[in-house]
């Protein structure tokens, strides 16, 4: 069925939004082009999303890895998922780990789960439950329901021992992150 009543309203409303989302990918890609790292994630997800932009895995990758090289914690992670799955980089598990662990250091919760089932499965790191635990731990302390439920999987696997080491790493980490 058709639309039977025009409403100019309607027409309005969206060529203002295509005019904001034009003026938005132009002012980001000006700062993203003069090195701002958030600039360049917030391009890469643009790229990602196809939002403002044609989707092209590739050139979120490049948005991603400029902003990820500067310290940008959120473009390690989408850097790390990239990896992860193959999109616009060919599928690297040991690249994947080397850029969750950098955005994991810096305290994301979601990075620090991506490594901490990377260490569960094996998958780009050797295969290790106390650093699995302890990164879902830490994951899981910052409010992540699945790092909850991730480290709760791993502890019906492991001895109390092991338990209580993986605590010991994970109070050791938030020491040291606190130091800094």
């Amino acid at each position: 069925m058709f639309i039977k009543t025009f409403h100019p309203y309607s027409i309005i409303v969206s060529v203002t939004a295509l005019v904001l989302t034009s003026c938005r990918t132009d002012d980001t890609r000006t700062l993203a082009e003069a090195g701002d790292p958030a600039a360049q994630y917030e391009l890469g997800v643009m790229y990602q999303n196809g939002e403002g932009v044609p989707q092209n895995y590739s050139k979120a990758v490049k948005w991603f890895r400029m902003a990820a090289e500067q310290g940008d914690s959120n473009a390690q992670y989408s850097l790390g998922l990239k990896y992860s799955v193959g999109h616009g980089v060919p599928q690297n598990y040991p690249e994947a780990a080397k850029w969750h662990r950098k955005s994991a250091e810096q305290g994301c919760s979601a990075a620090q789960l991506s490594l901490a089932r990377m260490y569960d499965r094996g998958n780009g790191v050797r295969q290790n439950e106390l650093l699995a635990y302890m990164w879902s731990n830490l994951a899981a302390n910052r409010g992540l329901e699945k790092a909850e439920a991730h480290r709760d999987v791993l502890r019906q696997k492991m001895t109390k021992e092991q338990i209580a080491e993986a605590e010991r790493l994970s109070k050791e980490w938030l020491k040291r992150r606190a130091k800094k």
